[in-house]
């Protein structure tokens, strides 16, 4: 056999074929192909996920010892395989499960919005230039800052290299009149032939773990003209920051992988809306970007491995701004990418973005917000003075360790419910036969087991229970949600105890978050005016069963908001209001944030917090109430 023989695949339903190297991994064909496989733990056959199915054995490599741990007896023999485990041997057809498909996910794209008069950091103005003559040699340059300088009071004005280079040709070819963009008060990064005055945009941009969301807004009216989101493409090399993180560490290739991906990522959005709505992109001319810690340094290719290192230091916190030529943005070259303020290592641009937009930074009043995420950001406080603090919830709530757990795709349940005979009814997001459970569906399916006594406050499954759902497995007790006849696999979906520990641990380190918070600021739950609740994930969550399952505070539900993706709306206020720009920057200065681990009361307040609802139930008055109404 050749030294270097290939080998073709054909995948299926996509219908796809590629041809690699003999010996390459079906998941690194899977990337190479540009199919969507889910991957949580990165190819290093931790997770489970990546399940694929073959027609015939002896095209791959041999079963290797995670894929007899992940994959049941049953499942082996009808084909199934983990891509990441496998290599292929000879030409093959490779079927992608419905279970294993990313390609219809849920994103949250729209946020609660207040009322911002515009003022951007950017100016476009209409500028007739009086022409050269043997009087006034005045050169190009000097002779449109003296027009602006009476225009509009701009009278240190800098010009950008690449637009200087450009000047004389645009100045002739308009007759000298031209419209000039300034960016920041401080620098021209572009002149355009005639009057371009009302062809003016920006662009929003929320980068986070496992999505990206982008907003095309009239710089002039405020108004947002298109809505763009897709998945985040470095999803292939890790559900999780800390593993993408690991990746960029090993080497600069990597680090530039991982920034190639998002950089592409932006430019496609900026196509797909540039295309729907007609516009010229050199007509953007600036981008906010909003993002956590790590996604901000990832964006920007600076080398993430401190973040994740203790003391979790970032290389830099206070604003940047970068030429978008020097990122590869395809807006006008010239314009400027403007990346907000970060707090700490885990506490980024995304979280100043959500207290932007929440508007707690604005009132004296006492308020909680928490943006549940592959990360959570919890902020205590108001405009006197605020804390804030992180804490690793997001992959049980993403489907990471759950043994049905998927993402919000199509087919994923998304809520449970239960009647007094331990049946289930759910709801599926397409409304598609059920593929999996995600992690608003989990919070039901704990608060509704609690509520009905299968499992105690310790989230133990009661044995006892007579029901046809609860039942025994391979020595593993199961609690089944749908059946096989129901489902999109032809297999039961169940809950195990695993499962509803992994939530248990999850939403222990958000109470846990707020609680330390409290305790900081030696306030009670009686004393928070309002909740919000941020991101994609707590959007859908059901906020009772959150309180019952010692998610949240016990407060009033009238006292909680849902505020959906306040992140890209926080970047939308920064990218239209010079005011909303410098309130970001204040947020970044004034929020204290508090290193969990750091507290010597954290071990001791997420051991009680891991308790349904919690050890100490007087933290929960009305639950207790409502239960024992029940």
């Amino acid at each position: 056999m050749a030294l270097h023989e290939n080998v073709k695949i054909l995948f299926e339903p996509e219908a796809r074929k590629v041809q690699v190297p003999k010996g390459t991994t079906v998941f690194q064909t899977v990337k190479d192909a540009g199919i969507s496989l889910r991957s949580e733990c990165g190819g290093k056959g931790l997770c489970g996920k990546c399940r694929i199915i073959i027609k015939k054995p002896e095209d791959l490599s041999e079963l290797t010892e995670p894929e007899k741990k992940h994959l049941s007896k049953s499942e082996i023999e009808h084909g199934y395989r983990l891509a990441c485990q496998t290599k292929v041997l000879k030409d093959t057809v490779i079927i992608i499960p419905p279970e294993s498909s990313l390609e219809f996910r849920k994103i949250q794209t729209a946020g609660i919005e207040r009322f911002l008069e515009p003022k951007p950091t950017v100016k476009k103005i209409y500028a007739v230039l009086p022409k050269p003559t043997l009087h006034d040699i005045r050169p190009d340059y000097e002779r449109l800052i003296d027009v602006l300088s009476q225009i509009s009071k701009f009278d240190n004005v800098e010009i950008d290299y690449d637009v200087l280079k450009r000047l004389p040709s645009v100045l002739r070819h308009s007759n000298f009149k031209t419209t000039v963009t300034i960016w920041g008060g401080r620098k021209i990064i572009s002149v355009e032939i005639g009057d371009t005055s009302k062809e003016f945009f920006g662009l929003a941009i929320d980068i986070g773990t496992s999505k990206i969301v982008g907003y095309l807004v009239d710089l002039a009216t405020g108004e947002t003209l298109d809505v763009e989101s897709l998945e985040n493409p470095q999803l292939a090399y890790g559900e999780d920051i800390i593993t993408r993180i690991t990746f960029a560490t090993a080497n600069s290739e990597n680090l530039r992988t991982l920034q190639n991906l998002l950089v592409d990522a932006v430019n496609k959005i900026i196509n797909e809306m540039c295309g729907r709505r007609k516009i010229d992109s050199n007509k953007i001319y600036e981008v906010v970007v909003v993002g956590n810690t790590a996604m901000h340094h990832l964006f920007l290719g600076i080398q993430p491995k401190h973040m994740a290192l203790s003391p979790f230091t970032p290389a830099i916190k206070k604003q940047i701004n970068v030429k978008a030529c020097e990122l590869s943005i395809n807006i006008n070259p010239s314009g400027i990418i403007t990346v907000l303020p970060v707090i700490a290592g885990f506490v980024g641009a995304d979280a100043v973005a959500d207290v932007l937009a929440s508007g707690i930074c604005d009132s004296e009043d006492v308020s909680l917000l928490i943006d549940i995420g592959t990360n959570t950001e919890i902020f205590l406080g108001g405009s006197k003075d605020m804390l804030s603090c992180s804490c690793a919830s997001g992959p049980a709530f993403e489907g990471f360790h759950i043994k049905h757990g998927m993402k919000a795709v199509t087919g994923a349940i998304e809520k449970v419910r239960m009647n007094s005979n331990f049946e289930v009814e759910y709801e599926t997001v397409g409304n598609e036969k059920p593929a999996g459970l995600c992690g608003s569906a989990m919070i039901d399916i704990v608060a509704e087991m609690f509520k009905h006594k299968i499992i105690d406050s310790r989230g133990k499954i009661n044995h006892d229970i007579k029901t046809r759902r609860l039942r025994e497995r391979n020595g593993e007790v199961e609690f089944v949600i749908a059946w096989g006849h129901e489902t999109k696999t032809r297999e039961e979906i169940t809950v195990t105890q695993k499962d509803i520990r992994e939530i248990q641990l999850a939403k222990a380190a958000i109470y846990t978050g707020c609680s330390i918070l409290m305790r900081r600021k030696k306030l009670k739950e009686k004393a928070i005016n309002k909740v919000f609740i941020a991101g994609a994930f707590g959007n859908y969550i059901n906020p009772e069963n959150a309180k019952i399952i010692g998610l949240i505070p016990d407060v009033p539900m009238e006292k909680v908001e849902f505020i959906g993706n306040a992140a890209i709306v926080g970047a939308k206020m920064a990218l239209i209001s010079e005011d909303a720009r410098k309130k970001a920057d204040k947020i970044s200065k004034k929020v204290r944030y508090l290193e969990l681990a750091a507290d010597p009361n954290f071990n001791e307040e997420f051991l009680k917090a891991t308790l349904i609802p919690h050890q100490d139930l007087n933290k929960f008055p009305s639950l207790m109430r409502f239960l024992r109404s029940a």
